[in-house]
């Protein structure tokens, strides 16, 4: 049970995804705020005999509640769009990997380095090792550096995929005749787990992406050896 546990809720490893925990905190207590309000008031009306027949208006509660959910939703919306820029900003990646999405596989390149491309299949689950993760592990996974800036650029050979890496904070449409890119820097070693989250056909749930973090002196160490194969 605590394995499927760390695998389905993966702890952050990325400076975006805990900026993403922080704002997903920061909303709730919001919400959780106006739900207690909201409940107070509802249920302080069914139980009162309070009554005026000749109310006609309330100029003041009525400025009153338009413009505390105004300022309410200020509080929302700023570190919702500081964190949209923050997504989209890429800063002088390290290392660049191409991704392209197939039914039902990923294939990778790394393009700073010659020859180092390939496909990542799902292992069957006939095929499976005592560590392996049914469903979820890959043959090859993609391996990066800790603490560096990846960028991948992402797209499609046939139908709409979707790159995703939820302890990343990543998630990222491939399209069929459209580059796009994404960035995002892990911040610890380990492997992090992912699945195609567009619904691509029969086998969409069968295109897992796993990710490996390692140091970089190692990350230098598996380059030499993918180039002389």
């Amino acid at each position: 049970m605590a394995t499927w546990k760390t695998l389905l809720l993966q702890d952050s490893a990325s400076p975006l995804m805990e900026q993403l925990s922080f704002f997903h905190d920061h909303t709730l207590l919001i919400l959780v705020i106006i739900t207690i309000l909201v409940g107070q008031l509802l249920i302080s009306l069914f139980f009162n005999k309070f009554s005026y027949r000749y109310l006609l208006e309330g100029q003041t509660i009525e400025i009153i509640w338009t413009v505390l959910p105004a300022i309410t939703l200020i509080f929302i919306a700023l570190p919702s769009l500081r964190l949209i820029y923050i997504l989209d900003e890429i800063n002088n990646p390290l290392i660049t990997i191409k991704t392209i999405g197939h039914q039902w596989y990923w294939s990778y390149e790394y393009s700073d380095f010659k020859n180092i491309e390939f496909d990542s299949y799902m292992i069957p689950s006939k095929e499976l090792n005592s560590f392996n993760f049914r469903l979820l592990d890959v043959d090859n996974r993609i391996v990066i550096p800790f603490e560096s800036q990846i960028r991948m650029l992402v797209t499609s050979a046939d139908v709409i995929h979707s790159w995703t890496i939820p302890s990343l904070g990543v998630k990222i449409d491939a399209t069929p005749g459209r580059l796009n890119q994404i960035s995002f820097t892990s911040n610890r070693t380990g492997l992090f787990f992912g699945q195609c989250s567009e619904i691509c056909g029969a086998n969409h749930s069968f295109m897992p992406i796993v990710i490996e973090s390692i140091s970089p002196l190692y990350f230098i160490k598996w380059i030499s050896k993918m180039t002389e194969i």
